[in-house]
């Protein structure tokens, strides 16, 4: 009987959101009641209502999005007579309509996401699993390798249940055997090398014959070799903290058929957009709206995946689905669509536990992102979500809008040259007049955005969505092309680590945003001589040159983005709060404190005087480790020293020489998570709808002119690296 009440109250719901929808009003009763529905959604948002009130807010919303769409559908579209208008006209309205179903999608994930998990840890007594710990490398060099090992190792967990394992696919037998000399002897020298770090960390090696199916081959190949309950992989950039299986293994005795624990990905560097936008220290990060919001929304579902790193597995689950998937380059989610479509469930922990390094330039940060999109396009193309067997219903929706999304590249550009359709060319792809538009698509932007900042206000800034698409859209495009014309040809290519921008330049990839931002100078110049020279034309004018400047403003700020700032060190420093002492030139040691510290040094403030202390000078420290290293002295290069008398501060630079010190330095950096969440809390603020868009202004006119001027002093410069690139 309850079950039929809840279905004639879906059923009743629907029929009156069908009855709203495609009611005939007047253009001036609908936009009233859309200002009336943007008003309630505004009130409900301020006073931060929960519950009901959060789902009243959402179908305001959505009644007013589908009667966009209905009005789409039935009043905009030229005459398919007229083929020069219908078909630009048909590729924006499809463009449009992916945007809708998208945001029908992600309100199905994220409408009620999970509550944040409360802390775990291990109960005295209770049973402990054997954990392995993988972490594989193909490319990454020694420093790297030594602090994410060294943190591994360091983790709070029994030492008689923890292996760490380096899974190396830089110093395969195929690789040391290498008919190029130069490569063969580079393959020797990174075995021996490694070889001797793992020995001296007791860290198992593993390499392989042949570097077969990349990544997920390396991983398969650690499985075959090892012998624990649980895997926990991290990428080689990807340093655990101490508590990372305290907080995650104790899932495992809740629920026989768990196969994954998945944590956020945290990073201690900003990725290009952050770095060159200056943002990375008050703005959340990009990812953290996927981590903070959307996988919260999945794991309700069951259907939170496998993100590659900083996760927990099952080797049951694993060996029962034939080991980590091969078959597309995104082996992380195909694994954990697989192995939820066997009926294994997954938990997402929202905490962050690993601290990781984004890609530094721009040109590496797209050969990430395309990475991704092929390899989301695959499992679109291999194992169509919404038909997988074996996958409930939310399962189905859930991994459907995960894939799905990485088709933005073409609506974003379709977007983005659609104005010209008109400006240039005189082709009508969107009949309406400036007051249809005001009532119909102007409520429409603004309740997305009211909408948007409702579910994720705190962990993604208005318009910053738009710019991360716009930026990736030129060079994604072609890369997800490819897929759909050869499903199978898309290689895996390992991200660049621990870069560094030594001096500002042009990024190589800069051209076509240069040659976009010029195309749309000149198609605002067109909007002034449109209305000038046809006056009775200038409403509809108006409203598309005002469409063009939106796109202006969006690919000025990206002149900025690809406007590569230098940068020389490759990780930001991280607040700390350690007691240590620094040798003084007399031999004597002076109190003092670590504040801060980052993978390449640390900043220190002195308790006492320090006389004697010098810029350029070598010295070394000690601290008091939270673990229990022997050894607690390292050495450091003073790079700065400010102050007098007790207000004496110092800039080191670490200078390790032994295997202990990367130790010492690994417990210093990665020993304590709760650093991490409060730095990642500091900068989650939602500044809302209307402090957004000034921010995003400012932001983008700035941005155009420092991209502008990059643009007159290297110009010439990145011709030169990309004709080198080519010839590469």
């Amino acid at each position: 009987m309850r079950k039929t009440l809840t279905i004639l109250a879906w059923l009743v719901a629907t029929l009156a959101m069908v009855v709203v929808i495609t009611l005939p009003v007047s253009l001036q009763v609908h936009l009233v009641t859309a200002v009336v529905f943007i008003f309630l959604m505004s009130i409900i948002k301020v006073f931060r209502l929960g519950g009901l009130w959060r789902l009243l807010l959402l179908a305001l919303g959505t009644a007013i999005v589908l009667r966009y769409a209905y009005w789409r559908t039935t009043s905009t579209l030229p005459p398919i007579e007229q083929w020069g208008d219908f078909i630009p006209a048909f590729l924006l309205y499809l463009a449009e309509l992916y945007c809708i179903m998208m945001l029908a999608l992600s309100l199905f994930v994220v409408s009620s996401p999970m509550a944040p998990r409360k802390s775990r840890r291990l109960e005295p007594g209770a049973p402990v699993p054997s954990v392995d710990v993988f972490v594989p490398t193909y490319n990454e060099d020694y420093a790297l390798l030594a602090g994410t090992l060294s943190a591994a190792k360091g983790m709070d967990y029994p030492a008689d249940k923890l292996t760490v394992w380096l899974l190396d696919d830089g110093g395969t037998l195929e690789k040391r055997n290498s008919p190029n000399p130069d490569t063969a002897e580079a393959a020797q020298e990174r075995y021996e090398q490694l070889s001797r770090l793992c020995a001296e960390l007791d860290v198992r090696y593993l390499t392989r014959d042949r570097n077969e199916h990349a990544k997920a081959g390396n991983l398969n190949n650690g499985l075959a070799n090892s012998t624990g309950d649980l895997v926990a992989v991290f990428d080689a950039d990807h340093a655990p903290a101490r508590d990372f299986l305290q907080e995650t293994v104790p899932y495992y005795a809740d629920d026989p058929k768990l196969f994954l624990v998945q944590t956020p990905h945290f990073f201690l560097n900003p990725d290009p957009l952050e770095r060159n936008l200056r943002t990375f220290q008050r703005m959340p990060s990009e990812n953290e709206m996927f981590y903070g919001v959307i996988q919260r929304g999945l794991d309700k579902w069951n259907a939170a995946f496998f993100c590659g790193s900083a996760a927990l597995l099952s080797r049951e689950a694993l060996m029962t689905g034939n080991g980590f998937s091969g078959r597309s380059i995104t082996e992380d989610c195909e694994t954990a669509i697989d192995l939820h479509a066997h009926g294994w469930n997954s938990v997402y922990v929202d905490k962050p536990l690993i601290a990781g390094l984004q890609p530094a330039t721009f040109a590496s940060f797209i050969g990430q992102r395309t990475r991704w999109a092929q390899g989301m396009m695959q499992i679109l193309l291999f194992s169509f979500p919404l038909f997988k067997r074996g996958l409930r219903v939310p399962q189905r929706i859930c991994y459907l809008s995960s894939t799905l999304f990485w088709l933005f590249p073409f609506t974003r550009l379709i977007f983005l040259f659609a104005p010209f359709c008109y400006l240039f060319f005189n082709l009508e792809i969107f009949t309406a007049s400036g007051g249809e538009f005001v009532a119909y698509t102007l409520t429409y932007v603004l309740v997305n955005l009211v909408m948007q900042n409702s579910l994720y206000g705190r962990w993604r800034w208005p318009w910053i969505s738009e710019l991360y698409e716009y930026i990736q859209s030129v060079h994604l495009a072609p890369a997800i092309i490819s897929v759909f014309r050869n499903p199978s040809k898309p290689t895996f290519r390992v991200t660049a680590k621990d870069e560094s921008v030594d001096e500002a330049r042009l990024s190589e990839l800069a051209r076509p945003f240069y040659v976009i931002f010029l195309i749309l100078v000149l198609a605002l110049a067109f909007t002034a001589y449109k209305v000038i020279t046809e006056p009775y034309r200038a409403e509809i004018t108006l409203v598309v040159g005002g469409w063009n400047v939106f796109n202006l403003i969006l690919a000025g700020c990206a002149l900025g983005v690809v406007s590569e700032r230098r940068e020389s060190r490759a990780s930001r420093r991280v607040t700390v709060d350690r007691r240590c002492e620094v040798l003084a030139p007399d031999g004597s040691w002076i109190k003092g404190t670590i504040t801060d510290v980052s993978s390449g040094g640390v900043g220190i403030k002195l308790s006492g005087p320090g006389a004697g202390l010098v810029r350029e000078a070598t010295t070394r420290i000690r601290f008091v480790p939270l673990s229990a290293i022997p050894d607690n002295e390292i050495e450091v290069l003073l790079r700065n020293v400010a102050g007098s008398g007790k207000q004496v501060t110092l800039g080191a630079r670490f200078k390790p020489e032994k295997v202990n010190d990367y130790r010492l330095m690994a417990d210093l950096l990665y020993a304590n998570s709760a650093v991490w969440d409060a730095q990642q809390r500091s900068r989650q603020v939602n500044i809302g709808v209307i402090g957004g868009t000034l921010h995003f202004l400012g932001l983008a006119v700035y941005q155009t002119g420092r991209g502008l001027g990059y643009f007159l002093r290297f110009a010439g410069g990145a011709s030169s690296r990309r004709r080198v690139a080519e010839g590469n």
